[in-house]
């Protein structure tokens, strides 16, 4: 008899490959400034999967052009009115430490429908060896066009703990965009993740970020504490795909640091200037920012809205009407900020991370 089309795992069956090479690699997508540049393939094909999917109902609402507005202050935060997703989204799961096992009784990736996978990203050729192959599946509850989730093998069934080879294979998906604004990013368990099972984001965000230029302080030679924004990070940069490979180990070492320190963490990897800023002569290439955090676990009685990789960023989906009209930057920043550390610890804990990197 015919063999089953799906394995009696619930694992997706696999779809179509997208097979790329360093020839793919967009390595200076347009700026800000100029003209828009033509889409690379990559976008073209995310794009065309992810409207599809829309157009055939597989969200869990219809996106339309959210209402946004840039806060009055210093910090220019960007507010963004998403009512049906904090209405219709998935209820996050329940985390109780930042080494919860995955949990085969609740959600996981292992349950998507085989229309919301779009692709298989696969590597052919150099540079060193391919990075883990990606699954890139819709997320039914979008922030914007084009958000998707980054997948390793959901059959391996791996929490929510970032792995040098998943984060590398969401690196050259960045670089696979010529959208100035697409980015890549990672919620840690405590730390906004909603699914205990290996995940990464990929998003255009239409607009840039303070966070994108701004000089660092360096802390150490692979290192520098990055203040832009409504909270500082870590500041890691591959200025083109050769360091793509150790800047991505460099970030989990020092994730698993903060992860034996008790502290959850968020990563956002967008292109940007080298750590020194914009007019230092080299070009643009991938900062990838490390947010140390304290833990969350379940939701906080009274926060105006939960605080992940975007809201660290300086981009705020807010859930209600009311709240997106008269929220002050202020009072974002007073939300953000509850859940950082204290200047002393952060610094300290910049030592350890460029001690730790140097060896």
């Amino acid at each position: 008899s015919a063999p089953p089309s799906r394995p009696t795992f619930g694992i997706p069956p696999t779809p179509e490959e997208f097979a790329y090479g360093e020839e793919d690699l967009v390595l200076q997508a347009a700026g800000w400034g100029g003209p828009d540049s033509a889409p690379s393939r990559f976008d073209r094909v995310l794009l065309a999967g992810w409207s599809d999917r829309m157009e055939r109902g597989l969200f869990r609402y219809r996106l339309g052009p959210l209402p946004t507005r840039v806060l009055p202050g210093a910090l220019r935060l960007v507010a963004q009115l998403n009512e049906q997703r904090s209405a219709e989204r998935r209820p996050p799961q329940p985390v109780r430490s930042l080494r919860d096992p995955f949990d085969p009784g609740a959600f996981n990736f292992t349950r998507l429908r085989p229309a919301e996978l779009l692709f298989r990203l696969r590597r052919t050729g150099g540079p060193g060896p391919p990075p883990e192959p990606l699954l890139v599946a819709i997320n039914a509850s979008p922030l914007e066009r084009g958000h998707v989730l980054l997948l390793p093998e959901p059959a391996r069934r791996l929490p929510q703990v970032l792995t040098a080879p998943a984060l590398r294979g969401a690196l050259e998906a960045a670089l696979l965009s010529a959208h100035p604004g697409f980015r890549v990013g990672f919620n840690g368990l405590g730390g906004g993740a909603s699914v205990n099972h290996l995940h990464l984001h990929g998003l255009y965000l239409d607009r840039p970020l303070p966070l994108e230029e701004a000089p660092a302080e360096p802390l150490g030679p692979r290192l520098g504490l990055l203040r832009a924004g409504p909270a500082p990070a870590f500041l890691f940069f591959a200025p083109g795909p050769a360091e793509l490979e150790p800047v991505s180990r460099a970030v989990c070492r020092a994730a698993e640091h903060l992860g034996a320190a008790g502290l959850a963490c968020n990563v956002l990897a967008t292109r940007g200037d080298p750590p020194a800023g914009p007019g230092t002569g080299a070009g643009r290439g991938l900062r990838v920012l490390l947010w140390a955090r304290r833990p969350l676990f379940g939701p906080k009685a009274g926060e105006p809205f939960a605080v992940a990789l975007c809201e660290l960023a300086g981009l705020l989906p807010l859930p209600t009407e009311p709240l997106y009209r008269d929220i002050t930057e202020a009072q974002a920043l007073s939300a953000i900020r509850q859940h950082l550390l204290p200047e002393p610890e952060l610094l300290q804990l910049g030592g350890e991370l460029a001690r730790l990197l140097e060896n």
